[in-house]
């Protein structure tokens, strides 16, 4: 069996001898090498061809990525966290200039000095102050300049704005030394423009500050602040209840009432002037809770307020604007007669009870009750909120700027 075996696997390993034998035979594998391409050698390197080019590629896409981080920006196109060159000369002359001269008067050049300019139309302006951080950053020959130093950081200012406009400047500069220019384009623009707005005639003025680039509108739609109408008219029992409470009580002012503007005019405020009224939201727990409720609810500054309006028959609110449009006053309607109207921006709207109106007062608006004493005065619950189209760093902004005077 053995021999047998042996035999037969030798006839086997035979056969396929001459089977290999048969098919064609292929090539050898060729083994590339780096030997034929024409590259220099890289002795700095110490590597091979192909390991030198990838390192030259990579140092000029980092020389690359670091020209478009430095070169200055297109013109009419300004990166938002970098100034231009020409920015920064005209600083740099303006504040030698003043050093120059504070030093030849006698007067000290480490005392902060307002510093005055002349802006490309000729009018005077002065240029917003820096901290010593800033100005230490400045004489550092760029080393820390670039996106770093805010935009608006010199950006001129009308010197002859009212003092009300330069108050409100000097706390924004206040809130960006401490927090960040991001952002803060818009309400700069405001500033700078609010003395221009005051003076021209316009069906949408408001007198206190102007934000620009917001869309407006005299009535703003349901969907504007759907959920905080929809708190606002769940709770419109609860609310009235508690109105219909504190109006049996009598209207005086040792009970909380403010009289405002003609006779008949009268106001129960919950929070005036982003200064909660305690006395009165004790008298009004259930809708103190409910203006709690409210996500865009003004409560932390002087641009804000909540409160029950009372409107007696016959008297009438002669034209005039709000003092921002910044917010949207709400008007839930407790008690509306039907001689009642409301005209803003020349569209009249009429209240209904249980139901919300969403209004900027900015625009020009007329208040009427026109019915007669039978009819019993005219009650809303107005709260104001913030305009949809102003930012979340913005709204920060201006809780700062009009901080409410405690």
């Amino acid at each position: 069996m053995r021999k047998r075996y042996v035999s037969r696997r030798g006839a086997y390993d035979k056969q396929r001898e001459k089977e290999r034998e048969k098919e064609p035979t292929l090539p050898p594998r060729m083994q590339w090498t780096l030997d034929f391409l024409p590259l220099p050698p890289c002795p700095e390197l110490r590597a091979q061809p192909l390991s030198g080019l990838l390192w030259a590629l990579l140092v000029l896409f980092l020389w690359y990525c670091y020209r478009v981080g430095s070169d200055p920006s297109v013109t009419g196109r300004t990166h938002p966290g970098k100034l231009k060159s020409s920015c920064i000369r005209s600083s740099r002359m303006s504040r030698s200039s003043s050093c120059s001269s504070s030093s030849s008067d006698g007067i000290d050049t480490g005392s902060s000095v307002t510093k005055a300019t002349m802006g490309n139309s000729g009018t005077p302006c002065i240029t917003m102050e820096m901290g010593e951080e800033e100005e230490e950053e400045d004489t550092d020959v760029g080393r820390h300049r670039g996106y770093l130093t805010p935009v608006l950081s010199h950006t001129l200012f009308p010197v002859q704005a009212a003092p009300a406009s330069k108050k409100l400047y000097s706390a924004l500069q206040e809130y960006a030394k401490r927090y960040s220019w991001a952002g803060m384009g818009r309400i700069h623009k405001g500033l700078r423009d609010q003395a221009r707005l005051s003076d021209r005639s316009s069906i949408q003025k408001p007198h206190l500050f102007f934000l620009p680039d917001v869309p407006s509108i005299p009535f703003f739609p349901r969907d504007a602040h759907r959920h905080d109408i929809e708190v606002l008219e769940a709770n419109y029992p609860i609310i009235l209840a508690e109105f219909q409470a504190v109006y049996q009580r009598g209207i005086d002012t040792k009970l909380g009432w403010t009289c405002q503007g003609p006779k008949g005019q009268a106001v129960f405020p919950l929070y005036n002037a982003g200064v909660c009224v305690a006395g009165n939201c004790r008298s009004c727990p259930c809708t103190y809770r409910t203006l709690l409720s409210l996500r865009t609810f003004i409560s932390s500054n002087s641009l804000g307020a909540a409160g029950f309006w009372l409107l007696a028959p016959g008297a009438t609110l002669g034209g005039g604007y709000g003092p921002t449009n910044t917010r949207l006053r709400c008007h839930l309607g407790l008690q509306t007669p039907p001689q009642c109207e409301l005209v803003v921006g020349g569209e009249p709207q009429c209240w209904s009870e249980g139901h919300c109106l969403l209004v900027d007062d900015s625009f020009l608006h007329t208040v009427s009750h026109n019915g007669v004493a039978e009819d019993g005065p005219r009650v809303i619950f107005s709260v104001d909120l913030w305009h949809p189209n102003v930012a979340a760093a913005e709204r920060q902004a201006l809780d700062y700027i009009f901080c409410p005077e405690q």
